[in-house]
């Protein structure tokens, strides 16, 4: 590549919001592969199949700019004056501006727009002079998602305008510290659950965190799944995260099957009961043979719904009437049953999103009806329970990314890059990148719909979650592109409009009155942590990242303002941390070399040892105590007493559970998102090791034993 032709290919990027560098968590400075920068910009819409592309590329890309006039978006903060650029020709750099903005109300206000300074120097662009104006709009606005349009003399404009305030919803603005329990859904069964936990499983945990003063009850994303002919049980590649996952229902606790007496002669038959001892039996969760059992049970109190002209069949038809989105979901999931493959498979008219009467089964389509509509109420439930006064709340998960063959990137295709999957770069756990599957979102497209769909799923989640964590939120300023053909080494940074993303949480947390949590692990740079503390957005503290063998400190401080845990579903437990049982994992995967395993452990073990240490010399533990179970309990304790917002105790490692639910970076090799719980729901609470350490955590959290919270 020459030196021009380097010029042209950075310069072009740029204008995509495209690194073409970057450092490693080494802080080592990564060149991609040139082909792979092409790659992605192709992908963003750049016209350059090679380089000798890129000038003409270069000069489409700053004449859809300049001729654009305005961003897609604008963003105000706080009833701050409204401030944006607008690029005109040069004629127009002194003609007045004059705007009208369609509130969210419905209302609208109009007036002149005022120039915060003199227009830029003129810029030609393909033979027409532009310049560039800052304007002002002083009219305080009502936080809200409203429309700005602009005219100057005889040119109109027009873009989405975000006002929204800078803080998000702060649901522990008194100083509080509180605390909290972690459980998958589908590990956290009862004795009489089917072979995996469900909503009401969830509800008697609600309960059960409630009932000894706890604040929260945290689990994995709970949204539909493909678990047939197509499968995919892992809970961050959802077909949709507009749609829960049925999966998860209680059948027992729907009306229909007290009006069904085909559906209580199935359940009752010896041979579904054997297959329900099966799965209750089998060592790991059995998915597909669930889902069809249940299944078949939903199918016949479907019918009888159907049949009958009562309360409930309104209500059903009420439900379809009110959620066209949920039909259009429920007929595409009638389709992938007929075809059997994914849609990019389909005939082309299907596959381009369209779907006609005959296209699909449509008793299919009402089973994807009904058990959505049953799925809104049993989650309905379970958010009332979380929100009533003293009770623990509901905090959610909500995944980056979705299948790829799922349902919201059919429908809404423009706000995906089909040509990459989001991925992570080379750091010392993965030293050969991952590769997370999923199209990334993409970033004009979504800014062209006024964030329209993404707006959308995180309403669907904050109409129940009191609490939301947003997994890896660096990804909404820049995310890891890899394009299709390419190793996960050689993957792009594409950057996104951060504080749009911001504004759009600061705004939904506070409609909901709910509390966003950002998953900040890993190599994160640190303008993304600056802009989370900026917007009140509450970090992760993982205490298995923050011990050192350092003897000035084995662990670092917690602040308020954080979620503080041992441990997150991607990392060891406890007791396999303590024990090394992810480095003998590793050893097992082809990750690490027996030399660089042996690295490893020795310094866990000073890790380890300089933490025992300090819990000895603060209190914690005694001198003599190298129990296992005595080490998990003063370490729980310590964190108790430390200034972070929350903590949240992972249920399994109260009995030191040493598998994990997930190992990053395998798919078959490991049975990620299928480990049951070692405990079922009425044994936990029956643990007098549980109930202990939940009730001293408790005794610390609400004051007792512990120092106070900074007043800053």
């Amino acid at each position: 590549m020459t030196t021009a032709e380097e010029h042209l290919l950075h310069d072009l990027a740029r204008l995509f919001k495209v690194q073409t560098v970057y450092y490693d968590a080494a802080g080592h400075l990564i060149q991609p592969p040139t082909e792979a920068i092409l790659r992605v910009l192709r992908a963003l819409g750049a016209p350059a199949e090679n380089m000798n592309d890129l000038a003409d590329a270069l000069r489409q890309r700053r004449q859809f700019l300049w001729r654009r006039g305005i961003e897609p978006v604008v963003t105000v903060w706080d009833s701050d004056p409204l401030r944006f650029k607008l690029r005109v020709l040069s004629r127009l750099a002194e003609y007045s501006v004059h705007y009208r903005i369609e509130l969210e109300s419905g209302e609208s206000i109009e007036g002149e727009c005022y120039d915060a300074g003199p227009p830029s120097p003129e810029h030609e662009i393909e033979g027409v002079r532009y310049v560039s104006r800052r304007l002002v709009v002083r009219e305080p606005l009502l936080a809200g998602y409203h429309k700005l349009q602009l005219w100057v003399d005889d040119l109109t404009f027009a873009c989405f305008l975000l006002s929204s305030l800078r803080h998000t919803y702060d649901a522990m603005d008194d100083g509080s510290r509180r605390w909290g329990i972690f459980c998958p859904l589908y590990a956290l069964a009862s004795e009489n659950s089917w072979g995996a936990g469900n909503f009401s499983n969830l509800g008697a945990l609600l309960d059960f965190a409630s009932q000894r003063g706890a604040s929260a009850v945290g689990t994995l994303p709970l949204l539909s799944a493909f678990l047939d002919e197509l499968f995919n049980p892992s809970p961050y590649a959802p077909v949709s995260r507009l749609f829960w996952n049925e999966f998860y229902l209680d059948i027992e606790r729907i009306p229909e099957l007290h009006h069904s007496p085909v559906a209580q002669a199935m359940i009752q038959s010896s041979d579904f009961q054997n297959e329900v001892e099966s799965l209750r039996a089998a060592p790991l969760i059995e998915y597909r043979r669930l889902m069809a059992l249940k299944r078949s049970v939903l199918e016949e109190m479907m019918h009888v719904l159907l049949n009958a002209d009562s309360e409930r069949r309104a209500g059903f038809d009420q439900f379809i009437e009110n959620h066209p989105a949920a039909q259009d979901y429920a007929a595409f999931r009638a389709k992938v049953e007929r075809e059997g493959r994914a849609w990019g498979h389909w005939p082309v008219i299907n596959r381009d999103g369209k779907l006609r009467a005959g296209d699909f089964d449509e008793h299919v389509k009402n089973y994807h009806l009904y058990v959505q509509w049953q799925t809104k109420e049993q989650i309905n439930a379970l958010g009332w329970k979380g929100k009533a006064d003293g009770s623990a709340a509901l905090y959610l998960d909500f995944p980056l990314g979705v299948n790829r063959d799922g349902y919201d990137v059919w429908r809404e295709r423009k706000v995906f890059a089909l040509e990459a999957s989001g991925g992570a770069p080379p750091d010392a756990f993965f030293t050969k990148g991952q590769n997370w599957g999923f199209p990334p979102l993409q970033p004009e497209g979504l800014r062209d719909q006024g964030y329209r769909y993404y707006i959308r799923c995180l309403r669907h989640h904050l109409q129940h979650a009191k609490m939301l964590r947003i997994d890896h939120i660096m990804g909404l300023h820049r995310l890891y592109w890899i394009p299709h053909g390419f190793a996960s080494t050689e993957g792009v940074y594409v950057h996104s409009q951060a504080e749009e993303f911001y504004a759009i949480l600061s705004l939904e947390s506070h409609r909901y009155r709910a509390q966003i949590i950002g998953e900040n692990l890993g190599t994160v740079p640190p303008y993304v942590n600056t802009a989370m503390t900026r917007h009140n957005i509450f970090g992760m503290q993982v205490s298995q990242f923050l011990i050192s063998a350092d003897p000035r400190q084995a662990l670092q401080d917690i602040p308020h303002g954080t979620v503080a845990s041992l441990n997150t579903h991607d990392t060891p437990t406890f007791a396999g941390f303590w024990n090394g049982a992810d480095i003998r994992d590793r050893i097992d995967l082809g990750i690490l070399s027996p030399t660089e395993a042996e690295i490893l452990y020795r310094v866990r073990a000073e890790q380890c040892e300089r933490f025992v240490q300090e819990l000895v010399s603060l209190g914690e533990l005694d001198p003599s105590d190298r129990d296992l179970m005595a080490i998990l309990r003063a370490w729980l304790f310590r964190l108790a007493g430390t200034n972070a917002s929350l903590l949240l105790v992972n249920l399994e490692d109260l009995w030191l559970e040493t598998e994990p639910q997930n190992v990053p970076g395998t798919w078959e090799e490991r049975p990620n998102w299928r480990r049951k719980a070692r405990l079922a729901l009425e044994q936990i609470s029956a643990t007098s090791a549980v109930e202990d350490a939940l009730s001293k955590i408790a005794e610390i959290r609400h004051g007792h034993n512990s120092t106070p919270p900074d007043s800053n």
